[in-house]
């Protein structure tokens, strides 16, 4: 800041530092009141440029974190849409094992083991249904190809997740078909039933592999939300303003804005000073 020479009246040197002061706090109050009205720390990159490029990249991680959730959110339905499938299966596998079971009994006559017989051909006939309708964005879950599957349940590229399944459970394939269940006799279904309980032990492995997975997918939703918290809270500290001091400084500048008007007032009149020693003259 220049030293002030009243005696000279050519340049007020006191005058131009108190519009420079003046300016200084226009601009800071200017800087404050724009923080206040957009509620953001950072307005453009000049402001703090470190700090605008950490808090894009955490924006970026945030928003990716929370398409993975959608994402994730995505997978847990379709294994909803298969375990459905699978679990009306298993109930008609043991509605078959019960049929068998009376077959397996020699107090059935010819007659009741072939109404047993047609139940079982229009069971089987059922679950070929339901694999066919149990059918996530028009493509089979339960046919045996819905295999090599690759869900991103992150927002590195890094972050997926393989599933498939590769288990067949049509009817023939469970063996529980048509062909492959003969009651005529209490020994034939006998066989029928080990059939039926190996497809029921199938039935089960592929619960436990689709609920293994959803559960890990609970775990990973119930980890990226707390992430994506985290990540916001530091963009928030780095990228927002803090309303209650930036109104504090504003208040600060106002007040100085006022002070540093009057003190340029008078520093245009100080010059004035001189007249009297014209006037003594």
């Amino acid at each position: 800041m220049a030293n002030a020479d009243l005696s000279r009246i050519n340049v007020n040197i006191a005058a131009l530092n108190a519009l420079n002061a003046l300016r200084d706090v226009n601009s800071k109050l200017a800087l404050h009141q724009l923080r206040l009205a957009t509620g953001r720390r950072i307005n453009s990159a000049a402001d703090d440029p470190a700090g605008m490029t950490f808090a894009k990249k955490l924006n970026g991680r945030a928003r990716g974190l929370a398409v993975a959730r959608d994402n994730i959110g995505d997978v847990q339905n379709l294994l909803s849409v298969a375990e459905g499938g699978i679990q009306n299966i298993s109930e008609i596998l043991i509605t078959m094992k019960e049929k068998i079971l009376q077959a397996a009994n020699d107090t059935l006559g010819s007659s009741e083991r072939t109404a047993v017989e047609s139940q079982l051909d229009d069971l089987a006939a059922e679950i070929n249904q339901i694999v066919d309708s149990t059918t996530w964005g028009g493509t089979k879950l339960l046919d045996g190809n819905y295999t090599g599957k690759q869900f991103q349940v992150g927002e590195q590229a890094s972050d997926t997740l393989s599933f498939g399944i590769t288990q067949s459970h049509t009817a023939s394939s469970l063996s529980v078909a048509d062909s492959d269940l003969d009651v005529s006799t209490s020994s034939a279904a006998s066989s029928a039933l080990a059939s039926v309980n190996t497809a029921i032990n199938t039935i089960n492995s592929s619960l436990q592999s689709i609920g293994s997975t959803a559960a890990r997918m609970t775990i990973k939703e119930a980890n990226i939300s707390v992430a994506i918290t985290n990540v916001w809270s530091s963009y928030n500290r780095i990228y927002n303003a803090d309303m209650a001091a930036e109104q504090m400084e504003a208040t600060k500048y106002l007040v100085l804005q006022q002070t540093a008007t009057a003190m340029l007032a008078q520093a245009n009149l100080a010059p004035q000073t001189i007249l009297s020693l014209i006037r003594g003259a």
